[in-house]
């Protein structure tokens, strides 16, 4: 599906002749990899369903955390950029 949904961005990307993109892209292409023209997805990244309830709540935490972790706010609702506080309110109603 990933690759599918790649190819098709980067058709989209093409049709609107988005040259400073697709020239990024294939900058970072990897030079191994002679069967694609442009570098999409980052290396390494596999993504995976999140299928239980726990789990999602799991990830969810690690990504409001971020901020917190690196110092940046002292709370994940502070973090501007952060859905923590849409969180917050509908577990307070």
């Amino acid at each position: 599906m990933a690759k599918h949904l790649a190819q098709q961005i980067l058709d989209l990307l093409k049709q609107r002749n988005a040259t400073t993109l697709l020239k990024y892209f294939a900058y970072y292409k990897r030079k191994h990899k002679t069967q694609s023209q442009y570098q999409f997805w980052q290396e390494g990244s596999h993504p995976q369903e999140i299928g239980e309830t726990e789990l999602f709540i799991q990830r969810l935490a690690y990504i409001h955390n971020n901020p917190v972790k690196r110092g940046y706010v002292d709370l994940p609702e502070h973090w501007l950029y952060s859905s923590a506080r849409a969180y917050i309110r509908a577990v307070q109603c």
